[in-house]
């Protein structure tokens, strides 16, 4: 049956880069057992395409790292998904001391999974470290903000930023998980990685980098938590590159949950009759990151005449029609509609014009266009349909893809030219999470605008909203302007589940392995 299993799955997978939906799909209609299997086995099997290089929340920033985050930590707030509201998590009360302190009564009794207690160490000891630059957490403005954690007593905190800083409860609810003090001491995040601890609703079973996550029920997480029991038992995550590869894994039941597949490929599979195929909106910006840095692989994208050029070569209003599909909508800025900040007032917007992309080509000096390299890790097709619109006004793009944490170090060290970048923002729903990761002089700003990075402070710092609103716009509206990067889309993402799995979508891109249950 194994055999037989597994040659469906390679024959499945070749029919679906071939685009032979009709033969898939008769082919699954007589395959329908294994679905119900892993429901026995009361196992939810993920596959996903991407491998975290370090499954410590705070050394990572790939989505599955989030994902594990969320489900096997936990932080001292918690955002209710539906309303906004924030709650407490590991803090059962919480207060506004001024604005750059924030009080905590943290809960008594909460074990992390290796048995060690939680309380005002486990903060002091995770926020000091991870905040402390020399540590080098991969997204500094998680943590960037905090300039120090006071103890008041074994169960009371201050946490206290280096300015006032308005998203403090967002970031708090989010990405700011907490370590057990003793073990993440004596282990740091290499430790971490290897035998991750934390306090959440699932724990850690195995962890073999790149290639699988097992993890199990967490039958001692705490009653109080906002979060509800885990109901499934064991989550399997697999890390599988190759799109049609997962593809003939739900389809053959071998997986339960996959996500972010190609809109042409989802609509085929609504068709089959194991699957469930759940498309939903999401906070994730997608962008086109140009690097103008002393000594960068392209020089020719200094010229802003050519950086502008490129975005009017790009029919935007089509691809999101033909390829991003439902959910998807064009962005004139670069940050997420929904964030608290964001505004795309003012900005400039860059119409969909060939004729004078090569214009402004010529006067750059190259009317016959140039050669340069695209670097991307996701949304193939996507990447492909930019690669066309730019080769249509002479602009010769060598495509490249790779896991997305070679990518962001390939960007970091100063080698791409152009970058199809995604952001989702770590669940972070503030603007203070999107832009100044890219343009406020971090590791993976390859513009360094002082103009830019200046009014994007202002923002992350400013307690009134209206001023807050209007030093965003102010950075957003140069980005634009001068057409650092270029702002395409928000993406939607499509899930597709065993039928036997329960799954609700959010906005943030989270799949709450917590909420789910078998049918």
């Amino acid at each position: 049956m194994k055999l037989m299993m597994n040659g469906l799955r390679n024959s499945i997978g070749r029919k679906l880069a071939l685009g032979t939906g009709t033969a898939v799909l008769a082919a699954l209609m007589a395959v329908s057992a294994p679905a119900s299997a892993n429901k026995k086995a009361d196992t939810l099997r993920m596959a996903y395409d991407q491998a975290p290089e370090n499954v410590d929340p705070y050394f990572n920033n790939v989505r599955i790292g989030v994902i594990l985050g969320a489900n096997v930590w936990d932080t001292l707030l918690f955002r209710d998904p539906v309303s906004g509201e924030y709650k407490g998590q590991l803090a059962k009360a919480f207060r506004q001391i001024d604005d750059r302190t924030i009080e905590f009564d943290l809960r008594e009794g909460v074990k992390f999974h290796n048995g060690e207690e939680f309380d005002a160490d486990s903060v002091v000891y995770t926020l000091t470290f991870v905040s402390d630059p020399k540590n080098n957490a991969t997204t500094q403005a998680n943590v960037a903000w905090i300039d120090r954690v006071e103890k008041l007593d074994k169960y009371k905190v201050r946490i206290i930023s280096k300015q006032p800083f308005p998203a403090a409860k967002e970031y708090l609810s989010t990405t700011a998980v907490m370590h057990p003090p003793k073990y993440y001491k004596e282990v740091g995040p290499a430790g971490m990685n290897a035998k991750p601890v934390g306090s959440g609703p699932y724990k850690f079973v195995e962890h073999i980098p790149g290639k699988s996550i097992t993890l199990e029920r967490n039958p001692d997480y705490f009653k109080d938590s906002p979060k509800a029991q885990p109901k499934i038992g064991k989550v399997v995550i697999r890390i599988i590159p190759d799109r049609q590869t997962q593809l003939a894994e739900i389809m053959s039941g071998g997986q339960d949950l996959i996500m972010s597949v190609a809109n042409d490929q989802a609509e085929k599979l609504k068709s089959v009759p194991s699957v469930s195929v759940i498309s939903a909106p999401t906070m994730r910006m997608v962008f086109l990151q140009m690097n103008v840095l002393e000594g960068g692989p392209a020089p020719e994208l200094k010229d802003i005449r050519v950086r502008r050029a490129i975005a009017h070569a790009i029919d935007r209003d089509s691809i999101v029609k033909n390829i991003v599909g439902p959910g998807g909508e064009v962005l004139n800025a670069i940050c997420s509609p929904s964030q608290t900040g964001c505004t795309q007032d003012g900005a400039t917007v860059y119409a969909y014009d060939p004729a004078l992309s090569r214009k402004l080509l010529a006067e750059a000096g190259f009317p016959n266009g140039f050669a340069l390299d695209i670097v991307a890790y996701r949304e193939r097709n996507q990447t492909e349909a930019i690669i066309s619109y730019l080769q249509a006004v002479g602009i010769k793009a060598k495509l490249t893809t790779m896991q997305y944490a070679a990518m962001r170090e390939m960007v970091r060290a100063n080698k791409s030219a152009l970058s199809h970048q995604t952001w989702g923002s770590n669940l972070v729903n503030d603007a203070s999470a999107s832009t100044p990761v890219y343009f406020g002089f971090s590791a993976d700003d390859i513009t360094r605008d002082p103009a830019v990075r200046d009014a994007l402070k202002i923002g992350d710092t400013t307690m009134d909203p209206v001023a807050r609103k209007a030093a965003y716009q102010k950075a957003l509206a140069r980005i634009t302007e001068q057409a650092w990067a270029i702002p395409l889309w928000l993406l939607p993402v499509n899930y597709v589940t065993s039928k036997e799995l329960v799954f609700k979508p959010y906005p943030d891109e989270l799949p709450r392995f917590w909420d789910m249950s078998w049918k």
